[in-house]
């Protein structure tokens, strides 16, 4: 009898973990990480995922594989974005504090070249098709480089662009302009703002995805705490929904039609795209206070979380597997 049970104890818990959208693998400790984190990227062949440790002015190289920390980039001031091409095997960082673009080779770490741009200096993007990156800061501009740094163009706003998305199959590209309460839709091959899009009543509009096959384009917003659902054609709202608070990272999982995103309350929400006009959240997981940013990986079909130190507890990433 008590075989049975424990055999059917342990089924429903299989089925329990098997309906999980997102199943905790492995927690990858950071000793002596102190404070914010933001941003990060991958290099999926060498399994490296690459962490802006904003409070801890360093950016650190995760092999995700082994489940530890490989190297830290010392000296750095507030990194927030990072974007790492492997074709050119360089790794970019955005530095908040004083205003830089630093370029780094990808396998000696060593610094190429340190571009300023201005103040807060934020979220790097890269257009793959004209090979050039994109990145935010300042009151309100995109600064457009070469691989090599060189700036051949800039983009102005009316206010600091928070995340940004770029259509791979055509010349717009998405802001977040959460202090001017919109988002602004940019005409890459003009270099100008086409429209501006309301997020209704709800206000600071910070994380940002795109699923282009479907023309949709995803806002979180915190105040109050909503996922907005855009139409990328008109601009109209489709649909709002609860969502963890605090976030500040979005990401779509195309393969799966679902959106992850990540909340310094301490959790992921998880919604279920049911057809490109009703989407609905199956899921809210626990992770840690102030656990804002993520990223997710298509590739490796991995959502990686940050947690930044707590008490006597280190920073740490967590990493999940969609299932």
């Amino acid at each position: 009898m008590r075989l049975l049970l424990t055999l059917f104890t342990f089924t429903l818990l299989c089925a329990a973990q098997s309906n999980e959208p997102l199943r905790l693998e492995k927690t990858i400790p950071l000793p002596d990480v102190q404070g914010r984190i933001d941003h990060m990227s991958i290099d999926v062949k060498n399994h490296r995922l690459f962490m802006a440790a904003l409070g801890n002015n360093t950016v650190e190289v995760i092999d995700t594989e082994e489940g530890k920390r490989i190297h830290t980039i010392p000296g750095l001031h507030e990194p927030q974005g990072v974007l790492y091409l492997p074709e050119a095997n360089r790794l970019y960082i955005a530095n908040g504090g004083d205003g830089t673009l630093r370029i780094f080779d990808g396998s000696s770490y060593e610094l190429i070249k340190s571009i300023k741009l201005g103040e807060d200096a934020d979220n790097v993007r890269f257009d793959a098709t004209k090979k050039q990156v994109y990145v935010g800061y300042g009151t309100g501009a995109l600064a457009v480089m070469n691989e090599d740094g060189t700036k051949v163009a800039e983009i102005n706003l009316d206010a600091h662009p928070e995340s940004f998305q770029l259509e791979k199959n055509g010349p717009r590209l998405f802001v977040n302009l959460p202090k001017s309460r919109k988002v602004a839709v940019v005409d890459r091959t003009k270099g100008s703002v086409v429209a501006t899009w309301s997020t209704g009543a709800a206000f600071s509009n910070y994380p940002m995805a795109l699923d282009e096959h479907d023309q949709r384009l995803f806002i979180v917003c915190r105040l109050p705490a909503r996922l907005l659902v855009l139409d990328t054609n008109t601009g109209k709202i489709i649909q709002k929904l609860p969502v963890i608070g605090d976030s500040d990272d979005v990401f779509y999982d195309s393969a799966r039609k679902r959106i992850y995103a990540t909340g310094g309350e301490g959790g992921i929400s998880v919604y279920q795209q049911d057809d490109t006009d009703h989407y609905r959240e199956t899921a809210k997981l626990p992770t840690a206070k102030g656990a804002r940013t993520s990223f997710f990986s298509s590739d490796l079909r991995q959502l990686f979380v940050a947690v930044r130190r707590q008490g006597a507890e280190p920073a740490s990433i967590r990493v999940y597997s969609a299932q």
